[in-house]
C-alpha cells in the first residue's frame, strides 16, 4: 500500500504534465507511467482523493463530448 506522500509526489507529478502540455489526467498518467515504466496497475494505487476527483471531470467532459 502506497505511503501518502507517495501519492503526493505522484499527484504532483501529474499535475505538473497536465499544467505544461496539453494532456488532460487520464493522458497524463498513460504519459508517466510510459516515460517512468511504472505499471498502469500500480499507479491506479497512488490516485489520491484530489486526483480523482479531477480524473472523474475529464471522464464526464470526454463523455459529454462523445455524445455531442
Amino acid at each position: 500500500m502506497p505511503t501518502k506522500d507517495e501519492m503526493a509526489k505522484f499527484a504532483k507529478a501529474i499535475d505538473g504534465l497536465v499544467a505544461n502540455t496539453d494532456l488532460n489526467y487520464i493522458e497524463a498518467i498513460v504519459q508517466y507511467c510510459k516515460e517512468t515504466g511504472l505499471e498502469i496497475e500500480v499507479a491506479a494505487t497512488l490516485v489520491n482523493s484530489n486526483l480523482k476527483s479531477k480524473l472523474a471531470n475529464d471522464a464526464f467532459d470526454l463523455d459529454r463530448k462523445s455524445t455531442r
